[in-house]
């Protein structure tokens, strides 16, 4: 399952604890819109894993605190601590290794 971030404050309390994968994309941005069925089926096979998606666009105050850049831009949380990150789009294999899974 994807969760949509609206705030600051939602993405600190969904990030918190856990393995988290945050996708951070733009709705005009090409390699996001790629990316975007592979991060939601990755979701759907791995229910332990929580998949937050981020529009730089609608919440840039998430993406600052990161200095995204470029997107798409994914980042792999454990427990509240950002711990991995991989840029542009890579197919579902590579996103299935960033995960360790």
């Amino acid at each position: 399952m994807e969760i949509e971030i609206q705030s600051l404050e939602q993405f600190k309390k969904e990030t918190a604890e856990g393995k988290v994968l945050v996708d951070f994309y733009a709705t005009w941005c090409g390699p996001c819109k790629m990316l975007a069925p592979i991060v939601e089926e990755v979701a759907n096979e791995h229910p332990e894993i929580k998949v937050l998606r981020i529009d730089v666009d609608e919440v840039p105050e998430v993406a600052g605190l990161f200095g995204i850049q470029s997107i798409p831009t994914l980042i792999r949380f454990e427990d509240g601590k950002a711990v991995d990150t991989k840029l542009g789009y890579m197919p579902k294999a590579n996103v299935e290794r960033f995960l360790g899974l």
